[in-house]
């Protein structure tokens, strides 16, 4: 979610009654945008009438981002000259296209809330309402003007018209028109040093109230961000945990594995040396045993290394790395995936490694015998984006907005009594997933069946290299 907020440290003006000019020109400047709002709200009532949900959705984000250009603009002049913030949060743009973006703000504005609806709301209503605020000195000048009209041609004008008024006064000769002249005088400084400044500040509490989230939205936006905080903490801390049990377990894997191994071979092409001359067959036997040492060797290292990133989760992409588990695992395993392109590879690397330990677990514990799989990417409707893009803060900085949801299911036909808050496991596979806002979903009753299904929003990215 995006913020926009006037925070440039304003100058404040004091003394509405002694700086009158500045405050007359301000009118003036509300006045003529609130006519911008007028020709901006037929735009967008005629995008709403021709709006069908198909190609005319692609009519609908140019007025809005008018709209908004607008609303930042009477934002940034309320906050410059009364000196106070003045927020204004909105989701990000969400869709890919013109015709995704205009699905998206359709479902934000049927939805009634939120800053994109209260822009659209005050555009409709700011030409009545703030202009007529914004018209009320340059009305009173008008009239002020025109008592100085009345008062050099009322008599003239009062014989051909046979009658003409000013304000309360019937003008029929030149003392009445006289009297006409004075009045119009004082409606200037009174336009100017009374009017003009509490219509600047009337028309701000305005804007404040059709404009700035309420107080009740800025309390559970804090608590919102105060819980997305609080998230980003516990999945950094388990994030840096998992990252260092993995090197940890990269340690003692290479020092239990392959370099007992290497150095083994290493002393036994020491003992062939010194009886290379002495004893032909026995250097045959040393031999034969390094080179055996060196295969075993490099196996574990091989191993060691499909352990931290499967060369064929990089080369081939997730639906046929899964594919290759499903091969060495010791079920029937059945994989269906219907993957366009390739999700980001931290998001693949998670999703494989949490398959691996499903599939690892449903032939452990719950003595199944087959399995099945099924890899999907759907898309986000404009509504689901529009609420997932709303429920962001501004403590984040996505790279890019996700577009979908990234959905894994692994239903196997064992035992069943799987419980994520009793098996370490399980826990991992969550912990794992919470650093891309992913949920785990498990369904596991006595007896069986058991299906779990991992849910990670992302994008895909890259091409789609393979047939799913």
């Amino acid at each position: 979610m995006t913020t926009s907020t006037s925070t440039s440290k304003p100058k404040r003006d004091t003394g509405y009654a002694t700086k009158s000019s500045p405050y007359f020109r301000r009118s003036l400047l509300l006045w003529a945008l609130s006519l911008k709002a007028f020709w901006i709200s037929l735009w967008i009532a005629h995008a709403h009438v021709l709006f069908a949900g198909g190609p005319n959705a692609k009519l609908l984000p140019a007025p809005m981002r008018s709209v908004r250009r607008l609303a930042d603009r009477q934002r940034a002049l309320a906050a410059e000259w009364s000196g106070r913030d003045f927020p204004a949060p909105y989701p990000d743009a969400p869709g890919d296209d013109g015709r995704g973006r205009g699905l998206a703000l359709r479902a934000q504005l049927a939805g009634k809330q939120g800053q994109v609806w209260r822009d659209r709301r005050w555009v409709g209503l700011d030409p009545y309402l703030g202009g007529l605020i914004a018209f009320g000195p340059l009305a009173l000048a008008l009239s002020g003007v025109w008592g100085l009209v009345t008062a050099a041609f009322g008599a003239q004008l009062s014989q051909e018209w046979d009658s003409i008024w000013y304000l309360f006064v019937p003008v029929h000769d030149w003392p009445t028109a006289a009297l006409a002249g004075v009045l119009g005088a004082l409606q200037f400084p009174l336009a100017l040093r009374w009017a003009a400044p509490r219509a600047v500040r009337l028309h701000e509490r305005y804007l404040r109230a059709m404009l700035a989230p309420s107080e009740s939205e800025l309390r559970a936006e804090m608590a919102a961000m105060a819980h997305r905080i609080d998230h980003l903490t516990t999945t950094r801390s388990a994030a840096v945990d998992t990252q260092m049990a993995e090197i940890r377990r990269i340690e003692r894997d290479l020092h239990d594995g392959a370099q007992v191994r290497l150095v083994a071979m290493g002393m036994t092409l020491d003992a062939a040396e010194h009886l290379l001359e002495s004893d032909p067959n026995a250097v045959r036997a040393l031999l034969a045993e390094a080179r055996e040492n060196s295969t075993k060797a490099l196996q574990e290292l091989r191993d060691l290394v499909r352990g931290i990133h499967p060369p064929v989760l990089a080369d081939r992409g997730l639906a046929d790395a899964v594919r290759s588990l499903a091969l060495i695992s010791p079920l029937t395993t059945e994989v269906v995936a219907d993957l366009p392109a390739r999700p980001e590879p931290p998001v693949e690397s998670a999703a494989y490694f949490a398959v691996s330990e499903i599939l690892a677990n449903a032939a452990k514990h719950a003595g199944a015998e087959r399995a099945w799989i099924d890899i999907r990417h759907e898309s986000d409707t404009p509504a689901e984006t529009s609420t997932r893009t709303s429920a962001r803060t501004s403590a984040e900085t996505p790279t890019h907005t996700p577009t979908g949801t990234l959905r894994i299911t692994v239903t196997d036909d064992g035992h069943g009594g799987a419980d994520a808050s009793r098996g370490s496991g399980l826990r991992g596979i969550e912990q794992r997933l919470a650093t891309f806002d992913g949920v785990l979903a498990v369904s596991s009753p006595p007896g069986g069946p058991t299906m779990v299904t991992l849910e990670v929003p992302c994008a895909l990215s890259s091409p789609k290299t393979t047939s799913c």
